[in-house]
């Protein structure tokens, strides 16, 4: 179940408001407690077997953390520690790698019979890096051990944020699953927040997708035709992932919780380094905090500075997928980082040169991202500067651009700051037209959101099998 689907936006949704805000209920626990099974049921929707595969691991890691905390010892608590750390990973590694794995075995051996078929748990990265993020938080002393498996649960399950993140740090809300306060305020940023991120997501990223599924299907593409695609991917996979951390922020706070931010304008960055500080920041926040730093970070020797920069990047490719194309990927912006670094020539260059330069590599990368293979990436990049490319440009790229135009220049448009702050102009001028032109505005994009979302046929989600 997507938050853009029907099923959620007509029935899911309106049952666990009803259901949470019941004037019956008496206490936080039995909020909770609703809060819990609705969780629970909205990830059973679409996997109903893997549920308790997610309930398994948090089971284990609560055990293994009071077991950890029962203990000051420093050694002792760094074998509870590497207990659960294990567990996690091994878990992790057998549904999302083991095909990977026993597939290029199977090649290298030139036996087919290796292969496997393991099915993959929707959301097993988000939720099990969240669980991590918990258990290091414990050792390290920056949150106390949650002593109810509820709570815990709740923390981990939640639905606004169980299929792809934020990666909610447990303190960021720990004293939120025991004491919280709802509010009008917050109900109606929360919806306003995510009325903006559902426009995001059926607005513009199912019609940018649309025409990128359309352009990498070719054989043969002109070069025009290439660019477009890739604009198109781009705008894409921004649009569908900020749309849903968007969503998934505005739902916690229609029951209380207050995410962080996930997103911050990354295709403004000046270099590939603040690209990643703007792009999914909850997940470079965990790999900083729980890989980087304790490899030493950046107060090591220039080759050891360079191995974590290596590890880091060659995990964060991996845990976006199984596949070549996800290990080149980081592999690359591994380069591209050190070489800033240790070079500094990305702060040498002119605001619009930086940003040219970031945008430029930026793109290329999603298309190594968004390719099923390294030789059809390849191809897609050759294309992109001529090589291979059928033409300069052909008639499929006016086709595409003519239908396509209003939503990839709004697209363009919103991953900019530009509307934010004409609205911060307009507030400054005269509030009360602000707050009247803000509240028509929702009101009229969550209005063509459904009616776009109950006759839409192309739904999809990337980050959805992550």
């Amino acid at each position: 179940m997507v938050f853009s689907s029907t099923v959620f936006l007509f029935l899911f949704l309106p049952l666990a408001l009803a259901g949470y805000y019941n004037p019956l209920w008496k206490g936080r626990t039995f909020r909770n407690g609703f809060l819990l099974l609705a969780s629970l049921g909205f990830y059973a929707w679409g996997e109903p077997v893997f549920v308790f595969i997610m309930v398994l691991s948090i089971v284990v890691n609560w055990a293994l953390v009071l077991a950890m905390a029962r203990h000051e010892e420093h050694r002792r608590r760094k074998c509870w520690l590497m207990v659960a750390i294990g567990f996690d990973v091994v878990l992790l590694v057998v549904f999302k790698y083991v095909s990977f794995i026993a597939r290029n075995l199977g090649f290298v051996l030139g036996n087919d019979s290796v292969a496997l078929n393991i099915a993959l748990p929707i959301g097993i990265s988000f939720f099990t890096f969240q669980i991590m993020s918990y258990v290091f938080d414990v050792y390290y002393h920056k949150t106390t051990a949650q002593t109810s498996l509820v709570n815990l649960t709740l923390y981990i399950s939640m639905f606004p944020q169980l299929i792809a993140g934020p990666i909610v740090r447990y303190q960021t809300i720990a004293a939120e699953i025991e004491c919280r306060t709802e509010n009008a305020g917050d109900f109606a940023d929360g919806m306003t927040r995510f009325a903006i991120g559902l426009g995001k997501k059926l607005l513009i990223a199912n019609y940018a997708g649309f025409i990128a599924d359309r352009l990498f299907a070719l054989d043969g593409l002109s070069v025009a035709s290439a660019w477009l695609g890739a604009l198109a991917y781009s705008l894409q996979i921004y649009f569908d992932f900020s749309g849903y951390s968007d969503m998934a922020i505005g739902l916690g706070r229609l029951f209380g919780f207050h995410f962080l931010e996930n997103f911050d304008y990354p295709y403004t960055a000046i270099s590939i380094t603040d690209f990643w500080r703007r792009w999914h920041i909850s997940l470079s926040a965990w790999f900083r905090d729980y890989i980087y730093i304790p490899l030493g970070g950046n107060r090591v020797t220039k080759p050891r500075l360079v191995l974590n920069l290596l590890v880091v990047w060659l995990l964060t490719g991996v845990w976006h997928g199984a596949n070549w194309t996800f290990v080149v990927w980081g592999l690359a912006y591994f380069a591209l980082i050190a070489i800033e670094r240790f070079t500094g020539f990305a702060s040498r260059l002119n605001s619009v040169m930086a940003r040219v330069y970031t945008l430029l590599c930026v793109l290329l990368l999603w298309v190594l991202f968004r390719a099923e293979s390294l030789l059809l990436a390849g191809r897609y990049i050759t294309a992109l500067f001529g090589f291979g490319a059928t033409s300069f440009i052909d008639e499929t790229f006016w086709l595409y651009l003519s239908n396509g135009k209003w939503v990839l220049l709004a697209g363009v448009l919103l991953s900019t700051p530009v509307v934010r702050r004409c609205g911060a102009a307009l507030a400054h001028r005269d509030m009360r037209v602000y707050r009247i032109a803000s509240v028509l505005g929702v009101i009229a994009l969550f209005s063509v959101s459904l009616l776009v979302c109950i006759k839409a046929t192309y739904n999809p989600f990337i980050y959805f099998n992550f």
